[in-house]
């Protein structure tokens, strides 16, 4: 039986999301591996893989929210904006931050804002990675995204400081395409210091958390005992944040052949799961953009196969 499902990666450091499709692609030897956006290599944590049919659920993944755990080091920034770029700015912490003070600076975050992402980063101008240019020592101009912090908070029970500057940790939850390293460059423009990010992890994506994560290594161990297919989720949990509806028999034929379907108690929504009695989920329906009292197949799952 082919594999299929989602794999919930503890994603280790030093490794880029492409390298873990590669190997993950080995590992459950099937070329259908897809990931639902990069995690940077100096990031450790949470990194969904789609496998076999499972691929078809990618772009429903590329949305989600995320959250991260973090140390931003004031004193200090760096050409990546992160712990493994080379320093670009140095000055010694004078002040002596109360963490009620912190805690009122990182609510200032809290909305929707416009970001530019960093030279060190995979975002495309021209067709070429933004980390290319910085590589070539080129500056280009990056594109500003619109990002939603939900959520922030300190967790340091108290200011680190040391050797002239000072850290801290906090937890963030946020809209895709948020950088939490230009977040906490951003942390210490507000206290007037250069700032980077000195610690990363991500501890969730979407609906799916770090306590859930395997690591390559464990991964490798369920192989040797032949249950590594068993660490795959359910495709199906990637669009539980659809409204969901079962269909009977009769719809259910229809479903299967993606015909139109009329309007009707269950499909009202603009966009929704549909199951049949069975509990197997068949495909993702639509309002139909040019009839209207009807829906359409958006993203078709049955394929008639075993998977």
């Amino acid at each position: 039986m082919n594999p299929s499902g989602i794999l919930i990666l503890h994603k280790p450091r030093g490794m880029t999301s492409h390298d873990c499709v590669m190997k993950a692609r080995r590992l459950f030897q099937t070329k259908k591996v897809g990931h639902t956006g990069t995690l940077d290599p100096d990031v450790n944590g949470v990194l969904p893989l789609c496998i076999g049919k499972a691929t078809k659920v990618v772009e429903y993944m590329s949305g989600y929210s995320k959250e991260y755990v973090g140390e931003v080091t004031i004193g200090l920034s760096t050409s990546t904006e992160d712990s493994s770029g080379e320093i670009v700015e140095s000055k010694k912490v004078e002040e002596r931050w109360s963490t009620d003070f912190i805690k009122e600076l990182l609510h200032l975050f809290v909305g929707d804002s416009i970001q530019i992402p960093p030279m060190y980063s995979a975002v495309k101008v021209n067709g070429k990675k933004l980390y290319e240019y910085a590589r070539a020592g080129k500056e280009v101009e990056r594109p500003r995204r619109n990002i939603t912090i939900h959520e922030i908070e300190l967790l340091s029970d108290e200011i680190t400081y040391l050797n002239g500057r000072a850290s801290f940790r906090f937890r963030v939850n946020c809209s895709k395409g948020t950088y939490v390293r230009t977040l906490a460059v951003d942390i210490g423009k507000k206290l007037g210091y250069p700032a980077h990010m000195s610690d990363l992890v991500r501890t969730s994506s979407g609906p799916y958390q770090l306590n859930e994560s395997l690591t390559f290594e464990e991964l490798e161990v369920r192989k040797e005992n032949s249950t590594l297919h068993e660490t795959l989720l359910p495709f199906d949990t990637a669009v539980n944040f659809l409204p969901k509806t079962v269909v009977d028999k009769g719809t259910e034929k229809l479903v299967k052949n993606g015909s139109v379907l009329q309007v009707k108690k269950g499909l009202e929504e603009f966009r929704f799961t549909v199951y049949n009695e069975e509990g197997e989920c068949l495909a993702v329906y639509k309002r139909h953009p040019e009839k209207e009292g009807f829906v359409k197949p958006e993203k078709m799952f049955w394929t008639g196969e075993a998977t």
